[in-house]
């Protein structure tokens, strides 16, 4: 079975996230909007089926890549994420919350062994 299919994401902390969109857009052509940048792209088995990379600065006061203390944090793009979560909390990774269920996806955030937080993300069906 296929775990993680490709990044969904990087996220990461700056002074100043709305200079830092601004300044990607400027000197190399970033897409942004209040989110950051989607990439998108198609996937190598199903070209029809679109998917994107979310590129996304954040304030450096978020408390969002808690408890990690990095100032970056990756989303990763699964598939079957409730059976991968249920194997990854088998094989002892911390699980740091339930899956959350939102129109666009699924998320949940682990830990991996140097305390770095991951954000898994199962996009929603089309």
């Amino acid at each position: 079975m296929k775990k993680v299919t490709g990044i969904g994401g990087i996220f990461f902390k700056c002074a100043d996230p709305k200079q830092m969109k601004e300044w990607y857009a400027k000197n190399l052509g970033f897409p942004v909007t209040d989110y950051g940048t989607m990439f998108k792209t198609r996937d190598i088995d199903n070209p029809d089926k679109e998917e994107y990379t979310l590129w996304s600065p954040f304030k450096q006061e978020t408390n969002y890549f808690e408890p990690s203390t990095r100032d970056f944090m990756i989303n990763y793009r699964v598939e079957n994420i409730e059976v991968l979560v249920e194997e990854l909390k088998t094989a002892g990774v911390t699980v740091l919350d339930e899956i959350a269920t939102y129109d666009y996806g699924k998320f949940v955030h682990i830990l991996d062994p140097e305390g770095n937080k991951l954000e898994l993300f199962e996009p929603a069906a089309e």
